[in-house]
């Protein structure tokens, strides 16, 4: 038997072949402060569940692949690129969105630091490289300018802005540290 005949005999490949949708399959997420049970498609990414069944379109749909970070939201505090995390897989889990970032109205440090910094241009990355940035700023690995260059490479500025953007990024972690102290 090849492979293509062993893909062919799947159940999930038998469905599709037959015209039937794969099964449901119930999902528990609080997002941005909020529970949901979801009946998903299993093949359901993250991102298209807050997009499409959720209308959270703020996470935006880049590349698909991986490669660009505009879909980047946090799961349970940590940055994930959403387009590659199957939305079964995170039952139960805490995401946060962009939209989930302001609280009572007021703008999130680092949302307003972008926009004191004019740290977008066309804004297609700016919520994947807001919610990046939150995460960079939590694990606390980053103190330099060189450092935050380096943990943010994996979100992509196709206008350029980067300058600005590390700049938003170094106000708010100085924000953060004079509010410890």
């Amino acid at each position: 038997m090849t492979v293509l005949d062993r893909n062919a005999a799947s159940p999930m490949a038998q469905a599709q072949s037959s015209g039937h949708a794969p099964r449901s399959i119930s999902v528990s997420l609080t997002v941005n402060g909020a529970p949901h049970v979801l009946n998903l498609d299993p093949r359901s990414t993250l991102l298209d569940v807050l997009r499409e069944h959720l209308d959270l379109t703020g996470t935006k749909k880049g590349c698909d692949q991986g490669q660009c970070g505009a879909c980047t939201v946090l799961l349970d505090g940590r940055r994930v690129l959403s387009c590659l995390s199957l939305a079964i897989t995170k039952d139960g889990a805490h995401v946060t969105t962009i939209e989930g970032l302001a609280t009572q109205g007021a703008l999130h440090p680092l949302q307003q630091a972008f926009i004191d910094h004019d740290a977008f241009q066309c804004g297609y990355c700016t919520s994947g490289q807001i919610c990046s940035a939150v995460g960079l700023i939590a694990e606390g690995k980053a103190s330099t300018a060189a450092e935050i260059r380096e943990l943010m490479s994996g979100n992509i500025c196709r206008c350029g802005a980067y300058p600005n953007i590390v700049a938003a990024i170094l106000q708010a972690m100085g924000q953060q540290a004079a509010r410890r102290s």
